[in-house]
């Protein structure tokens, strides 16, 4: 089970940063090599995303907690985005609510395919308005953050609806790609507690052992760090990020049964 875990780990760390959504992939891997491993495995991989985006987006972090408090959350930079990344999350929780009843309508791999043309389309609107601000309102905000709960879908995803929305609302590529996954922090790690909290036992009787977990997670982790520093260094040729995804789920939608 170590290298299966692994693998997966490796997927989760390499598509979570890329606009290419993750959880299509996961689910892709596991219908391709019958792979045995629960799929609240293929969420607890997250934990090692979460960890590589907190450590990467740590100094903007530690402005928005002294901002916090200090109670400046309306002057300073840190307190400023702060707001915007809560209500982000209060219209994140209210979409991905609706998302989680329709999931299992997606699980068939058209209809995987179909999300995956659908984000990638997305990714590529984003070249047609020009960056001209470093700025989210919070209708802004709340728009990108209800984005961010349909990602919930195998197939969309979310940095690529997250970013592509923020970058055609006209918002600078930087800071579109700052917002993106710092709003994420709080979601994954709230669908990750509450993961544990419902559904801990399934681990228990799967045999999976501590060391696979960690394995899963620490490859994870590093990969998604460097899927991080990657797309920073590539974001003004964002939209071109678009083409894998169109291409795949061309080919999935064709030959998917």
């Amino acid at each position: 089970m170590r290298f299966e875990a692994i693998l997966l780990g490796i997927i989760q760390g390499l598509t979570e940063g890329f606009p290419v959504s993750s959880t299509g992939h996961l689910k892709l891997a596991e219908r391709a090599l019958r792979l045995q491993l629960p799929s609240l495995f293929t969420i607890i991989l997250h934990a090692g995303t979460l960890a590589a985006t907190t450590i990467f987006f740590r100094k903007d972090i530690e402005k928005m907690l002294r901002a916090l408090i200090r109670l400046d959350l309306s002057r300073s930079e840190g307190g400023t985005i702060f707001q915007r990344i809560i209500i982000g999350t209060i219209f994140t929780a209210i979409t991905g609510l609706v998302t989680i009843i329709i999931e299992p309508l997606f699980y068939e791999v058209r209809a995987i395919g179909i999300l995956f043309l659908l984000s990638g389309l997305s990714t590529y609107l984003s070249r047609i308005k020009i960056p001209e601000k470093r700025h989210i309102s919070f209708k802004e905000a709340a728009l990108i953050g209800a984005v961010q709960g349909f990602s919930l879908l195998p197939g969309l995803s979310r940095s690529g609806l997250t970013i592509s929305t923020a970058l055609m609302l006209g918002v600078e590529r930087e800071y579109s790609f700052k917002f993106s996954f710092l709003l994420s922090i709080p979601a994954v790690l709230g669908g990750l507690i509450i993961t544990l909290i419902t559904q801990h036992e399934i681990l228990y009787k799967t045999g999976l052992e501590i060391e696979d977990i960690f394995f899963g997670i620490l490859t994870s982790a590093l990969l998604g760090y460097i899927s991080l520093k990657l797309l920073k260094k590539t974001l003004r040729y964002f939209h071109n990020f678009a083409f894998y995804p169109i291409f795949l789920g061309l080919l999935l939608t064709l030959l998917g049964g």
